[in-house]
């Protein structure tokens, strides 16, 4: 069954303290002027990529999605609030009724995205959608990081498997988070149990140096892993020798044997050897999985070595590099009044040091050329142009408070492999370079 994204609860109460206490204090600020239930629209974007980075990939929407679902203030928490002092009564008051009740547009999760992309618009009352603010921010910034470097990691891999096998370097809960968005952005598996079950992505595993440290020679501990997985395991063989582990790995599971692993050392060197090796034993058929240390960098210089598939922990949980992608969660535009028939006017920051932005609600289009080619992404306010109508970006996912978009992970996934594919094929490129599209911005009426 595809578990992926049905609005599972997520592993605490409520997502409602998964926020920042001004959040709060400015409620209580608006409620008392008088000024809350104004109608509003916030949108989700960044001013810049990661140094060196051509596209963006945005994953998680399907986890803000579940975390605006789950954004109640049960008596519990209003009782962390009360105890604390940190709101009044009257803000208490109406925080326990509190339902998201707006509307909710972005870009479909897997699509790329580049600088200025509106990438999430969160629209109804101020009082409602500010609140979302960290917990938006929060899921969009770590997986949409995550989704970027296994995007370049699975790009670099040219085709071969990719295995996600972060969890021990990273928060327990943000692993399984971590596992999600790596699928995204194109890898194969997981290690992680909890992500297994959570989103339905398949796991994989077998053993590790204890299990061959455990037994007194290492071929005790070969047939013991064979006799119970089968000879279809993956053998780990760079506990001591690694020729004599490979000799032994085939001996005890024959040229049936699945794959072997190498953790350490020069992996180029080491996998050509074992390759020759392997093949010299009839082993023909038995695959090379290489681990260590790989980021995106390492994998594409394996490109030429006879490896079958890479395990990346350390560099994927952690965004090779670039952990966050700089979200923003800005508002935009606001009514002059609480009437629900109030225009709206457009609001942007004003300040130096390039945190300025447009204000407005946004339209976004990707333009194409000739070729069918990505050529540039198009942001605007007012009227769509004609020759840009069938290519708008944003889809509805929540009307009235209530999702009405949710998808499978598979699709997400494969829709991330079509857009990439979409894009020119310098976007590929490992080299340090500027977003492979440039934003044009396009600016017409905003009162709406």
């Amino acid at each position: 069954m595809d578990v992926a994204d049905l609005g599972l609860p997520v592993d605490v109460p409520s997502t409602a303290l998964f926020t920042d206490q001004y959040e709060l204090t400015m409620l209580q600020a608006a409620l008392k002027a008088g000024t809350a239930e104004r109608r509003s629209v916030f949108e989700v974007f960044t001013r810049r990529l990661p140094e060196g980075r051509r596209y963006g990939v945005l994953a998680g929407t399907g986890r803000v999605l579940d975390a605006v679902e789950n954004f109640r203030f049960d008596p519990d928490v209003l009782g962390f609030l009360r105890e604390r002092d940190i709101v009044d009564g009257p803000t208490l008051e109406w925080l326990a009724s509190y339902r998201f009740s707006g509307d909710i547009w972005g870009y479909p999760e897997g699509e790329v995205y580049f600088p200025g992309s509106p990438v999430l618009r969160v629209e109804g009352s101020f009082a409602e959608c500010v609140l979302l603010e960290t917990v938006i921010l929060s899921v969009l910034n770590h997986d949409s990081a995550i989704a970027a470097a296994a995007s370049r990691m699975s790009s670099a891999a040219g085709g071969r498997p990719l295995i996600e096998m972060g969890a021990r370097r990273t928060h327990e809960l943000a692993a399984v988070a971590a596992a999600r968005a790596a699928y995204v952005g194109g890898f194969a598996t997981t290690s992680d149990l909890a992500a297994g079950f959570r989103y339905g992505i398949p796991t994989v595993g077998t053993s590790a140096h204890a299990f061959t440290l455990l037994h007194d020679h290492e071929r005790d501990a070969f047939r013991a892993q064979v006799d119970s997985l089968g000879r279809g395991t993956t053998l780990l063989v760079d506990t001591y020798d690694v020729a004599e582990a490979v000799r032994t790995a085939v001996e005890v599971a024959g040229p049936d044997l699945g794959a072997v692993r190498i953790d350490s050392g020069d992996l180029l060197l080491v996998a050509h050897r074992v390759r020759q090796q392997l093949d010299a034993m009839g082993a023909t058929g038995t695959r090379i999985v290489v681990t260590s240390d790989l980021d995106e960098y390492a994998i594409a210089s394996l490109a030429a070595a006879p490896v079958d598939a890479y395990g990346v922990g350390t560099q994927l949980v952690t965004g090779s590099g670039h952990p966050t992608c700089s979200m923003v969660y800005k508002l935009v535009a606001r009514a002059e009044s609480a009437d629900p028939k109030a225009p709206l006017v457009p609001v942007a920051k004003k300040s130096t040091g390039g945190k300025t932005s447009m204000g407005g609600r946004k339209w976004a289009a990707r333009r194409l050329d000739a070729d069918g080619v990505a050529e540039a992404e198009v942001v605007g306010t007012g009227q769509v142009p004609a020759d840009l109508a069938d290519r708008q970006l944003l889809v509805e996912l929540v009307k009235g408070g209530t999702v009405v978009t949710r998808e499978p992970l598979d699709t997400v996934r494969d829709r991330h492999t079509r857009a990439r594919a979409g894009l020119p094929l310098s976007a590929t490129q490992l080299s340090r370079g500027e977003p492979v599209l440039p934003t044009e911005y396009v600016q017409g009426d905003t009162g709406l």
